[in-house]
C-alpha cells in the first residue's frame, strides 16, 4: 500500500465533499438525530472497518460522530483509506429518492 501525493487526495476528496484532508488524513464529521442513531451509525462501520482491516481515529459526543482516515504504515492516506471512507458514506449518508 503506497501513500497517495496531495494532489492525488485533493483529486478524489471530489468525491468526498463531507471529507477535508489536513494533519496526514482524511478527516469527516457527521451529525446524527440523536446518541442512539450515532452509535448505531458507529456500529455498523465498524463491521465495515473489520472486514477491511483497517480502523478509523473516531469519537463521538452525544449526536455527533467525528472520524480521522489515516494509514499508519505509511504515515498518511491511501487507497484503503477511501475504501473504507466510501463505505463510512454508504452507512451515514442516506440515498436520495
Amino acid at each position: 500500500m503506497s501513500k497517495l501525493s496531495e494532489q492525488d487526495i485533493e483529486k478524489k476528496l471530489l468525491r468526498f465533499p463531507e471529507w477535508d484532508y489536513y494533519d496526514d488524513a482524511i478527516h469527516a464529521e457527521f451529525e446524527f438525530e440523536n446518541f442512539k442513531d450515532c452509535f448505531s451509525a458507529m456500529s455498523r462501520i465498524a463491521f465495515e472497518c473489520e472486514a477491511l482491516n483497517h480502523h478509523p481515529n473516531w469519537s463521538n459526543v452525544y449526536n455527533v460522530l467525528s472520524i480521522s482516515l489515516s494509514t499508519h504504515s505509511v504515515n498518511g492516506v491511501t487507497n484503503l483509506d477511501f475504501k473504507l471512507a466510501e463505505a463510512i458514506e454508504m452507512i451515514v449518508v442516506p440515498e436520495e429518492e
